[in-house]
């Protein structure tokens, strides 16, 4: 059904992409989950997680410009059951941090359509769980399906919608991260619960999540 929505003219992209990443965890009994995609300079940027510390996670790799999700991206295959505990020669940085915020292993998924890359799930558990060849071929076709999701016929066809659509996603993403900042402020709760709360204002109002952030922010 969510990737049934995004055949319309104007799905929300950044609900969407949280949603993923939600799923991925359960299904794949990870304890949090992180999507980076590329902006229009083909650079990785964060775009969505399953709970605050996949995002810092992704973050974190981001600004050190090092991690799996990197990896694979960068090379287009799977981190696959990845120990953290002996990672530390292939992710000094990163590898400590994860461990730090209470997890053992990693793994990586590339969002990919043939040979065109847009990105990378990331998945992170709190025990050193190991992804058999079904895990994995289930993890890698809920990527897949994503990336078919939001690289539609027309996208395809037309690549500069594509850059367009997630340029525009990008941005919305900044919108959004505003506005939970605001709401956490006024109401004295954390960022993760303003964010359901813009989430459940935009369903019941039947608006984009980016729309209802920026009337937010404009009432701000």
């Amino acid at each position: 059904m969510e990737v049934a929505d995004t055949l319309v003219d104007e799905f929300d992209v950044i609900d969407f992409l949280h949603n993923l990443t939600v799923h991925a965890a359960g299904i794949s009994g990870a304890d949090a989950a992180g999507l980076m995609l590329t902006d229009q300079m083909g650079h990785l940027r964060f775009m969505a997680a399953s709970n605050p510390n996949g995002e810092t996670l992704e973050l974190f790799q981001l600004q050190n410009s090092e991690g799996p999700c990197l990896d694979c991206f960068t090379t287009g295959e799977p981190v696959v059951n990845a120990d953290l505990a002996h990672a530390a020669d292939r992710w000094p940085t990163f590898a400590p941090r994860a461990i730090q915020l209470g997890y053992q292993s990693v793994h990586a998924f590339p969002m990919r359509l043939r040979d065109h890359i847009i990105g990378a799930l990331n998945l992170f558990g709190s025990a050193d769980a190991f992804f058999d060849a079904g895990d994995v071929r289930v993890v890698q076709a809920l990527a897949d399906v994503a990336t078919i999701a939001l690289m539609q016929e027309r996208t395809i066809r037309r690549a500069e919608e594509l850059t367009e659509q997630l340029q525009g996603a990008l941005t919305s993403r900044v919108v959004v991260e505003q506005a939970k900042g605001a709401v956490a402020a006024l109401r004295g709760i954390t960022t993760d619960e303003a964010f359901e709360l813009l989430r459940s204002r935009a369903r019941s109002s039947q608006k984009r999540l980016v729309d209802v952030a920026q009337a937010v922010l404009d009432e701000g």
